[in-house]
């Protein structure tokens, strides 16, 4: 790996450090998850980087790609399994992180579990490893808890300005035989006490550049514009557009409709269990 694509991942790693450490006094009792996210985004520019995607913040039966949208009434109740889920960039090289707290109390066992995983899988994380066998690792963590990972959501690898790169890193067992080659890699442990699958769900929060396309909308193009070039193809949300949220629907819809763009649906576990996250990226090399 190149000396300034390493030093990029660098930087986008110190940057996650300080806003982790500057997200513990927000993520508590009462807090808005909209007044958590904007500041997280805030703060990440401040120091010298961008979000690769919107923050996400999942409470309890949801996994995943829960963002706060415009004017978010929503806050944190004691008990609440909150996951922050950040993904931060420089130059388009990302460092995807993620951590789980228990509002009200120091820790919960899912936490520990999701945790416990994490850094058993990333002991391992070498060149020539096989995905079979880092999924084994996270599986066989978490069933010694007495929970299940759910299996279909997985690690990944990370390229420049794309989140999810191959491979795939499954938190279940499997005989996926692709080896890990140097590279940026996401190790992705999701832990519930449900059945262990996730479903998409309501809302559609999050969206994505896919391919230029005709569109009727004048602000179905300015979206379509922006997700290209003000967010790099990245992931993006309804609340980063600064749109009319009388016509921000349809525009999205009217993109939706003719593939411009993609959209990540909120997933809950299909039991409704809750569920704990942990994540790191590491550089395999």
């Amino acid at each position: 790996m190149e000396k300034e694509i390493l030093e990029n991942y660098h930087k986008a790693k110190e940057v996650s450090d300080k806003v982790i450490e500057f997200t513990k006094g927000l993520v508590k009792e009462n807090k808005k998850i909209l007044t958590i996210a904007e500041s997280m985004e805030k703060k990440i520019f401040e120091l010298g980087a961008k979000p690769a995607w919107p923050i996400n913040i999942s409470i309890n039966e949801v996994a995943a790609h829960y963002t706060p949208d415009m004017n978010d009434p929503l806050t944190l109740k004691v008990n609440a399994l909150v996951k922050v889920d950040m993904g931060i960039h420089v130059n388009g090289y990302i460092w995807d992180r993620a951590f789980t707290v228990c509002i009200g109390k120091e820790s919960h066992p899912l936490i520990q579990a999701s945790e416990k995983a994490l850094q058993e899988a990333l002991k391992i994380v070498k060149p020539g490893i096989k995905v079979c066998e880092i999924s084994e690792v996270i599986e066989n963590t978490i069933k010694e808890f007495g929970f299940n990972p759910i299996r279909n959501l997985c690690g990944h690898g990370l390229e420049q300005y794309n989140q999810h790169a191959p491979p795939s890193i499954p938190n279940g067992k499997n005989t996926i035989q692709t080896e890990i080659k140097d590279q940026a890699i996401a190790i992705e442990v999701f832990v519930t006490n449900g059945a262990g699958l996730v479903k998409d769900s309501f809302p559609t929060l999050i969206f994505k550049y896919k391919q230029d396309k005709p569109v009727r909308l004048p602000e179905a193009r300015k979206i379509l514009e922006k997700s290209k070039t003000e967010f790099e193809k990245l992931p993006f949300t309804k609340r980063w557009l600064n749109i009319s949220p009388f016509k921000i629907d349809l525009a999205l819809k009217q993109l939706l409709d003719v593939d411009a763009i993609f959209d990540y649906p909120v997933l809950k576990e299909e039991t409704n269990g809750l569920v704990a996250q942990a994540e790191e990226t590491t550089i395999v090399k």
